[in-house]
């Protein structure tokens, strides 16, 4: 047995995907899959600011794609929104504040429904938690976790949506985050009563370290697939 580590990738069936949004934008992807057996939920990763580096590759969406394949039967896909690059390539068009990118977000959550992939859960950090909030409650998608949400796109109207469609959110706040901190985002969420609001004692808003990470994935299972919960740290060689 070894010890799963920041660098660790863990086996899965991974495959380049390209996901066309509705307005003629081709996205570049990937989609990670459990290696052995068919997945029991998905994670439509919804990425940080690309303006400020975010991208599919984030570390916090590239070790849940290296890693709860196996550890926790999930499907994984990222994706790199609009005018977005990585290593994985680029997306094309531009960059839309936001605003463009709900066709970015609809063509995940279709391209996944044709795909026959089961139990959609938006997995959206910082600037995704807003594509989420405003664009993510769809008739497909089960519920979201959110990853340090700054709640400045994303306000009041597109919780009271969340709260009306009855939709789970499970949210993530770092207790030192540079936006929204748990007593705030307690408040701020109060108008979706489904919310359950994590907060993460001495983590920041970009969750750098592996006790961290760790945090973040364990809470993941644990809403979305709680029979492998709590995911194991070891891995068989």
């Amino acid at each position: 047995m070894s010890d799963i580590r920041a660098s660790t990738i863990l086996p899965a069936r991974r495959e380049r995907v390209t996901l066309r949004t509705g307005d003629g934008v081709a996205l570049t992807g990937e989609l990670a899959l459990p290696l052995d057996q068919a997945p029991v939920a998905t994670l439509v990763c919804l990425h940080p600011l690309p303006t400020q580096g975010g991208m599919m590759d984030s570390h916090i969406l590239r070790k849940a794609s290296y890693r709860l394949p196996a550890l926790a039967g999930l499907a994984v896909l990222r994706f790199n929104t609009r005018g977005t690059a990585s290593v994985h390539g680029r997306s094309e068009g531009e960059f839309g504040d936001g605003e463009s990118e709900r066709h970015d977000v609809a063509a995940a959550i279709a391209w996944c429904t044709a795909a026959g992939l089961p139990r959609l859960w938006l997995l959206g950090w910082s600037f995704g938690t807003e594509l989420a909030l405003k664009w993510g409650a769809d008739p497909a998608v089960e519920g979201a976790v959110l990853l340090s949400p700054p709640l400045k796109r994303a306000g009041d109207e597109d919780l009271d949506s969340w709260a009306a469609s009855g939709k789970p959110l499970l949210v993530l706040v770092p207790e030192l985050d540079d936006y929204l901190r748990p007593d705030e985002a307690r408040r701020r969420f109060g108008r979706a009563p489904q919310a359950e609001i994590v907060a993460v004692e001495g983590a920041k808003h970009l969750w750098v370290g592996e006790p961290y990470v760790r945090i973040v994935l364990n809470e993941i299972v644990r809403r979305v697939n709680p029979a492998a919960w709590p995911p194991p740290t070891e891995w068989k060689d």
